[in-house]
């Protein structure tokens, strides 16, 4: 299966984790319906389509199983902002981090800017960058036109998501090789 590697890039992972859980939702949270759109398409072999199909069934059960047919995200791509904004939290308390934090500070406006939009003023920063950079990656799939403005602000963000994803992946083996 073509899925991103968790450890290799836990933005592009978890951005892909949510366009599947917006597939799955189109094809009504149905295994056929999945198998016919996406599976039989995307995988040649028996194997690969068995194991896809498997893994498609796994995520609807869970969306089923936690109520968001409609919307929000499983608890498992919950968990990947938790752990990725306790590393955002440690990088910015961390003096020789000082890439990382005038990074984010240059960020911020944007980060602010966007919750201004929201009702919900208490989704973590984190998921603010990422439902930016997920609804701008929606605009080009629709090929809408996108301003100048937003394309600055979602470059930024995504510099920040891409330095936030290293320096994750790097604490990550750090923490395995200590272990």
């Amino acid at each position: 299966m073509n899925i991103p590697k968790k450890q290799d890039n836990i933005a592009e992972y978890l951005l892909y984790m949510w366009q599947t859980e917006d597939l799955l939702r189109a094809c009504e949270l149905d295994i056929d319906k999945v198998q016919q759109s996406i599976i039989n398409s995307a995988y040649v072999t028996l194997e690969e389509r068995e194991e896809a199909r498997d893994w498609y069934e796994g995520l609807i059960m869970m969306m089923k199983s936690e109520g968001i047919q409609k919307e929000g995200h499983l608890q498992i791509n919950k968990n990947i902002i938790i752990d990725l904004t306790d590393v955002h939290l440690r990088l910015l308390k961390d003096p020789k981090e000082s890439e990382y934090i005038a990074l984010y500070y240059h960020t911020l406006p944007h980060i602010v800017a966007l919750r201004s939009k929201v009702e919900d003023k208490n989704v973590p920063e984190l998921e603010t960058c990422f439902t930016a950079l997920y609804g701008y990656l929606l605009l080009k799939l629709q090929k809408r036109e996108i301003s100048t403005e937003t394309q600055a602000a979602v470059a930024q963000i995504t510099a920040l998501l891409r330095l936030l994803s290293h320096r994750y992946k790097t604490i990550d083996s750090e923490d395995l090789k200590s272990k």
